[in-house]
């Protein structure tokens, strides 16, 4: 949850954040807690760390294709 929590912070603080950090950081928060979810089953909160890492993901690849 930290990693999250520090994503939304650094985005909200920085006036151009890189979204190499603030999504990364977001797929590595959304990966811990699915390990933690897996271990102590809650389908709901499952579900929803698969779209916080979907989205992430997404993101990291919208930075990539606009490194060029």
């Amino acid at each position: 949850m930290a990693c999250i929590i520090f994503a939304y912070a650094y985005a909200t603080g920085r006036s151009r954040p890189n979204p190499f950090v603030q999504h990364g950081v977001n797929l590595a928060g959304a990966l811990l807690l699915t390990v933690s979810l897996l271990v102590n089953l809650n389908p709901p909160s499952l579900v929803l760390e698969a779209f916080w890492a979907a989205i992430a993901v997404w993101g990291l690849a919208k930075a990539f294709r606009g490194r060029g």
